[in-house]
């Protein structure tokens, strides 16, 4: 049969199998937090092994021009749940971790979606996206007004909201997990507690890691955090537990739900500070802490693959691998994963980190994998944006979205299923400070701005800002180096047409 024909025809029957009225596959998203385009081997970074991540695109597809929506999490991860950009809500900037819910629950979230078409859902992991309903009223000691479950998720076991901020515990359906009665919790990012130790004023109690910049707040498990924290007892972390906590409970979710079809929200604390990974990989990389951390998050992986063959679920789940948005090395300890380097290039061969409107801000890992779906070993181009993930994953099982919601959501299931190299028109990006870029072709826009070049705050990062418009040919020129936007008159209005475009409510 002539080859050209047979692939089409194989590209048809994938379509009519993804699309059809019984087909329910299990969709497990892992999440790695802060994990760059170059920290994973398959995307060739070096001084690291991740056999599990490399056994997975080896069985699935590795996009090379996927981007999450924001370049930092709070934004990012709103956009991944809602299918909406995060500058259309107020309050989606890094969250404090008392912050109420951003996403409100009259929202249609990807939960929902799923939920709705009769899959169990679990969020389990960083969540770092408000809980209860305002700001700095919740009771930590009781259940709280508003959590995952009001999202469209059946089950939640999350921190709430990150591993740097307080409260340091997780939340399980609502309630604090392990809650000890006879230590109540308090939190405040306004003032501390009195008689409280922080990491300012007792430095000798930072046993396990101290700052570089910031994080000299409240003290728990040896480690200084942002915020004030009171009690908690026998309910705070050990940050060396973390991915231990979190991969038991995505196992549990599976052999719980293997019967029915599930969707999992598996979001990992690594890499993000503070990285202080159990005693089995600490001290193991020649990268340090940093190092270290990303080969949990491959163990992590690991379990989860092995989790799904063992239930015998493995040939009907999607997985879905990427990251929230580009690296950050010194984020605020001093675990010398900057001095420990050593050649490797945390956002691969891009300019920029997290924060920042270079493309090292947002070009995150991207590997989906479905046995018998998707063809093993395959490298795809096509420029693709996390935004798509809602409306692209509902469209498996025809789903039925409300008016207005997922607004900014397309269906590119074809090419996420890799039946297809067809690239979005345009994807849109946004900086920590709210500056906008996007991406089109073989173009990369970045908007005027008159903000500092270097983030001014701690990290060494160039912010991408410039007072004159900037376009790059990223085909020739992905560290956006050369600046043509004064030879490309006619792309720099097309470009600014899109912002203009995703800055519109549709």
């Amino acid at each position: 049969m002539n080859k050209r024909y047979l692939t089409l025809m194989m590209a048809a029957g994938l379509v009519a199998v993804a699309k059809g009225a019984d087909s329910k596959p299990n969709v497990v998203m892992i999440v790695a937090d802060d994990l760059g385009y170059g920290d994973l081997e398959c995307y060739g970074a070096k001084n690291v092994k991740t056999p599990a991540v490399n056994n997975l695109a080896a069985n699935g597809i590795r996009f090379t021009d996927t981007h999450a929506v924001a370049a930092t999490s709070t934004p990012s991860r709103y956009s991944l749940l809602t299918g909406e950009y995060p500058w259309r809500r107020p309050g989606t900037d890094v969250a404090p971790g008392d912050a109420g819910m951003i996403i409100r629950p009259e929202q249609f979230t990807i939960a929902d979606m799923f939920r709705s078409n009769g899959y169990a859902t679990a969020a389990i992991g960083k969540w770092h996206l408000g809980l209860g309903d305002k700001t700095g009223t919740q009771d930590w000691n009781a259940p709280l007004a508003a959590s995952p479950s009001d999202l469209g998720f059946d089950y939640h076991y999350i921190m709430a909201a990150t591993s740097d901020r307080v409260p340091c515990v997780f939340i399980e359906q609502g309630f604090v997990a392990n809650y000890d009665p006879t230590d109540s919790i308090f939190v405040s990012y306004n003032a501390n507690f009195e008689g409280e130790p922080t990491g300012a004023k007792n430095p000798e109690l930072l046993t396990n890691l101290r700052h570089s910049h910031g994080h000299d707040m409240s003290i728990v498990n040896g480690i200084g955090r942002i915020g004030y924290m009171k009690g908690g007892g026998s309910a705070l972390w050990k940050d060396e537990n973390i991915a231990d906590s979190i991969t038991a409970k995505a196992v549990d979710f599976i052999n719980e739900h293997k019967d029915e079809p599930f969707f999992m929200y598996f979001a990992t604390n690594d890499v993000h500070v503070p990285r202080f990974p159990h005693d089995r990989f600490r001290g193991k990389n020649p990268m340090g802490l940093r190092g270290d951390a990303i080969v949990q998050f491959d163990w992590s992986v690991d379990q989860i693959m092995k989790a799904l063959e063992k239930a015998g679920v493995a040939d009907n789940t999607i997985v879905i691998l990427t990251s929230d948005n580009g690296p950050v090395v010194d984020d605020g300890y001093d675990d010398k994963a900057e001095e420990l380097l050593n050649g490797h290039s945390p956002a691969g061969p891009f300019r920029g980190n997290k924060y920042s409107a270079f493309e090292g801000g947002t070009a995150v890992p991207f590997i989906v994998s479905w046995p018998g779906h998707t063809n093993p070993g395959t490298e795809s181009p096509a420029l693709v944006s996390q935004i798509d993930i809602m409306r692209s994953l509902g469209s498996l099982f025809n789903a039925r979205i409300p008016k207005g919601a997922a607004s900014d959501s397309r269906d590119h299931l074809p090419t996420i299923l890799g039946q297809s190299n067809e690239s979005r028109q345009y994807v849109a990006e946004m900086a920590s400070n709210h500056t906008l870029s996007v991406r089109s072709g073989k173009w990369k826009y970045i908007e005027p701005s008159n903000g500092p070049k270097m983030i001014p705050w701690g990290p060494k990062i160039e912010t991408g800002n410039s007072p004159e418009p900037q376009l790059y040919d990223m085909s020739v020129d992905r560290g956006e180096r050369n600046n043509v936007a004064d030879k490309h008159p006619d792309i720099v209005a097309q470009m600014q047409a899109y912002i203009r475009d995703a800055r519109a409510k549709h």
